[in-house]
């Protein structure tokens, strides 16, 4: 190994000073860097920016709503379009991205343009004390101009040092394309080729705007790259990124099926604590996130085996019928992050399974009673028996199974329904549920 570079004096701002690495390390470091604003700046030549820029997200109207009211948290995947929306908001705004190192001491001076409607502050989770910072702007200036703060992690696990913004802050969280929004904003003649396009590419904007697996492969290998080799090192101060690299891999072979943490433990050759504590930072790095399965007693629920499930569909592996579960998981967690963010309802996603191993994919719950009932299937018409078994211990729950490929969509007494998955997700609407 390389003996140990002095860092240069460009990146001693921006390189986290408590690293040892060598000369390869810090140039890769700032390659990743340079390449997020090649690849911003090479949508033009592609020419997705006037796409990404003309679809309005379905959260904008519910932000600006309460620009006036509350500091803004935006957060989501990275390349998730956070900074897009941002600037779609209002167009009197002044921007500012802590990653470089010009906008650091516009922050630190607080020398920002006051005359405008709106002052973007992106990735500020990285500045040490950030909740005490914008605090204390919120106190002494109020919302004049209005303030919003984006980060590709969770904002309320990040820096948990200094004063709280609790009753400061509206937090929106925003997911990628799913059919619902395609639908509502690209208007596609289509909606079964634009499911399978979405299975095909995930729903970031970006590789499904383009459209073709060679961008996609691409593009993912490079958001990945950015997560692991850039953002675990500067939030977490990671450096087991092979053994995290490896965990990714054996989840997208995994989705759909319960994880156990010690199976994971043994493959990876560490221990289950490690284990947890990496699924968390990826939950919090909205990279997968976790469902666990659903029981009236919270204790014994946490105890047993939970499923984990991708942001980007693309990722996983194996049968379309899984990746269907997948996108249809990504659709129902979005749904209920609006609820929670935009109409401030609550639920949560679970899936069941009994001692007898029959289980239904996914169960949405308002106040531990469960409201909805979903089985996914690829090409299957005739209704899942399991559905039967759990309506006597749910009985008000609705009851849907969804299809990709169905010749006609039908009801049954019981009260099930079998519907077409493109469709049925294009209307998902869990606000009808009694929230």
């Amino acid at each position: 190994m390389n003996a140990a570079a002095p860092i240069p004096i460009y990146f001693r701002e921006t390189y986290p000073r408590s690293l040892k690495t060598d000369a390869g390390d810090i140039f890769l470091f700032f390659e990743l860097r340079l390449f997020r604003i090649i690849f911003r700046e090479s949508l033009d030549f592609f020419g997705l920016w006037d796409k990404i820029v003309d679809m309005k997200r379905s959260l904008i109207k519910y932000i600006q709503k309460d620009l006036n009211k509350k500091i803004i948290l935006v957060t989501g995947p990275r390349q998730v379009g956070k900074t897009t929306l941002s600037k779609m908001l209002n167009k009197s705004f002044d921007y500012f991205n802590h990653d470089y190192p010009d906008d650091r001491l516009t922050l630190l001076e607080r020398s920002w343009d006051r005359q405008k409607s709106l002052v973007i502050f992106d990735e500020l989770h990285k500045m040490k004390n950030w909740k005490s910072w914008i605090k204390g702007i919120y106190d002494r200036e109020g919302l004049v101009p209005s303030l919003l703060v984006t980060g590709s992690a969770r904002l309320d696990t990040y820096k948990k040092v200094g004063d709280s913004l609790a009753g400061r802050f509206f937090q929106f969280r925003l997911h990628p394309l799913d059919i619902k929004e395609i639908r509502a904003f690209l208007e596609p003649d289509d909606l079964e080729a634009q499911l399978d396009k979405l299975l095909l590419l995930g729903g970031f904007p970006e590789p499904f705007l383009h459209g073709t697996q060679r961008f996609y492969n691409r593009w993912k290998k490079s958001h990945l790259d950015i997560i692991l080799k850039q953002d675990l090192i500067e939030l977490e101060n990671v450096q087991q990124i092979t053994q995290i690299e490896t965990l990714i891999q054996l989840l997208r072979q995994r989705v759909g099926s319960p994880v156990s943490y010690s199976s994971l433990a043994r493959d990876l050759q560490c221990s289950d604590k490690s284990v947890k504590k990496w699924l968390t930072i990826l939950e919090n790095m909205y990279v997968l996130f976790k469902v666990p399965p659903f029981h009236k007693n919270i204790a014994r629920a946490i105890q047993k085996a939970p499923k984990f499930y991708f942001y980007d569909t693309g990722q996983v592996l194996g049968e379309q019928g899984i990746k269907l579960e997948n996108a249809v998981a990504c659709a129902i967690h979005k749904e209920l992050h609006f609820l929670e963010d935009c109409l401030g309802e609550s639920g949560n996603l679970y899936y069941v399974k009994n001692k007898d191993g029959k289980e239904i994919d996914f169960c949405v719950v308002k106040d531990n009673t469960p409201v909805l009932l979903v089985e996914v299937k690829w090409n299957h018409s005739s209704l899942s028996p399991n559905f039967e078994i759990f309506r006597k211990f749910f009985p008000h729950a609705k009851m849907v199974q969804i299809s990709r490929k169905l010749d006609r969509e039908k009801t049954f007494p019981n009260g099930a329904e079998i519907r077409r998955a493109a469709r049925w997700l294009s209307e998902l609407n869990l606000s009808s549920f009694a929230f």
